[in-house]
């Protein structure tokens, strides 16, 4: 019977647990810094190009498979959640420019015709045209706080797509990894159900030439019927996994059918984890992101309502023409300009403006609280996966290594069986055995496959 050995890898250097561990605190460290102070890239990062958002979250391409990258590209384009998440970052955006338009000059263009009688005097109809300008002054930077606030939405709802794309491209991935890794367990199944069989054969030849009794008989018929039992149950699931990866690439339930149906090997990453994961990597994670946006926002409104609190100035004008014909607008019309400047202040005001101040300082620090919070949250989540990625590929060593030796002995144990050198029930305690030893060995070549995955999506989409 076929060994299933796990796919060979070049010789690398391995970060324990621990340095990882010191390196993920260092990060934390790092980034808890940016809690008390307002973030400097907001308006950078809300001004990148949003339909390139996902192309630097190639990590699916670690596993060198281009039907899963081919997938991954469909399960991107067909989407429905990613298409919602896109089109609630163009109403950021929008939000964002029509604050920011409010600290421009504004500029109206007026024209009207006016007619007007009297008892005594005949009607007069008289025509005017205009420009008026206005201008509020932002001394205090209260506009430019308003604009403040709608940037971090803006960063907030770039994060949000981002989230979207990575947990579409991770459950694609785990999908794919779990329609592969079942592929290899019916294989195993099917190859064992042969050996049993054959098995059940010899004893049936054996029984009738009165070597052995009804009793090994019906031992090696129970051994084929229980190994049989499983193929249909593998192959329910695997049909169940095809139809997961053609709904979640927008298809109908069956159309990846023949795409898929051809056994392949289970995904590896070549590669293992670097010895330091650098510290801003967490700042791709979409919960960080968010939480850094929700402190500039709410520093934006403490500014604006600071600001309220202050005067504020306003320029206007408008400068019109006056004439008793259209044409007289061009030649003879009487001009008429005006320039307004204003100021106003809050006199009295019952402490509202005060109130109001210190409501977003509250709010201020119930997002930074959020924020440190979000960061032992994701730090949690990165070192669980790396601990047990590192656990898994310790284990699948061991797990090979007993996959070989129950090959071994159950080809042992089936030539002596043959030869008459031993009785059947250690032909059938072997057979278990490599059973249950490939069957655990392709589950956890799977899981470790899932380990990459979990810690992809664990860093916000890696970290390289």
């Amino acid at each position: 019977m076929p060994t299933h050995p796990a796919p060979q890898t070049k010789p690398h250097h391995r970060a324990q647990p621990t340095q990882l561990a010191l390196s993920l605190l260092l990060a934390g460290s790092l980034l808890a810094g940016c809690a008390s102070a307002p973030l400097a890239d907001a308006n950078t990062t809300a001004a990148e190009d949003p339909a390139a958002t996902h192309t630097s979250m190639t990590w699916w391409r670690d596993f060198q498979d281009p039907l899963l990258a081919d997938l991954i590209t469909q399960a991107l384009q067909a989407n429905a959640n990613i298409a919602s998440a896109q089109a609630a970052l163009l109403q950021a955006r929008a939000v964002r420019d029509v604050q920011l338009a409010a600290t421009r000059p504004q500029l109206t263009v007026t024209g009207s015709a006016q007619r007007s009688t009297s008892d005594n005097t005949p009607a007069s109809i008289s025509f005017r045209s205009g420009l008026d300008a206005s201008w509020e002054l932002d001394v205090f930077d209260a506009k430019q706080s308003n604009v403040a606030n709608r940037e971090a939405d803006l960063v907030a709802a770039r994060a949000s797509l981002r989230d979207v794309q990575l947990s579409m491209t991770a459950e694609v991935a785990l999908a794919y990894i779990q329609l592969r890794g079942l592929q290899s367990q019916l294989g195993i199944a099917q190859t064992n159900l042969a050996s049993q069989s054959e098995t059940l054969q010899i004893t049936q030849w054996r029984a009738q030439a009165g070597l052995v009794t009804s009793l090994e008989v019906e031992q090696a018929q129970t051994a084929v019927s229980q190994t049989a039992a499983q193929i249909p149950l593998l192959q329910s699931n695997l049909a169940k996994a095809r139809h997961s990866l053609a709904t979640l690439t927008g298809q109908r339930p069956q159309a990846l059918d023949a795409q898929l149906q051809t056994p392949a090997a289970i995904p590896q990453v070549a590669g293992t984890l670097a010895d330091v994961i650098p510290a801003d990597s967490l700042r791709q994670r979409a919960d960080v992101r968010a939480a850094e946006a929700r402190i500039t926002a709410a520093m934006a409104a403490l500014n604006a309502a600071d600001a309220a609190r202050k005067p504020s100035f306003r320029l206007g004008g408008s400068v019109g023409l006056t004439a008793l014909t259209l044409t007289g607008l061009s030649n003879g019309a009487a001009l008429a300009s005006q320039v307004l400047a204003s100021i106003s202040a809050p006199l009295l005001d019952g402490g509202a403006a005060n109130a109001q101040v210190k409501v977003q300082e509250a709010v201020l620090q119930q997002t930074r609280a959020a924020y440190q919070n979000t960061l032992l949250t994701a730090l949690k989540e990165v070192q669980d996966a790396v601990v047990a990625q590192h656990n898994d590929r310790t284990r699948l060593g061991h797990l090979q290594q007993a996959a070989s030796a129950a090959h071994n002995a159950a080809l042992l144990a089936q030539n002596r069986y043959n030869s008459g050198l031993v009785d059947f029930q250690t032909v059938l305690q072997t057979q278990r055995t490599l059973l249950s030893a490939q069957d655990s060995l392709a589950s956890l070549q799977a899981e470790l496959s899932n380990d990459h995955v979990r810690l992809v999506k664990a860093m916000g989409g890696g970290w390289l």
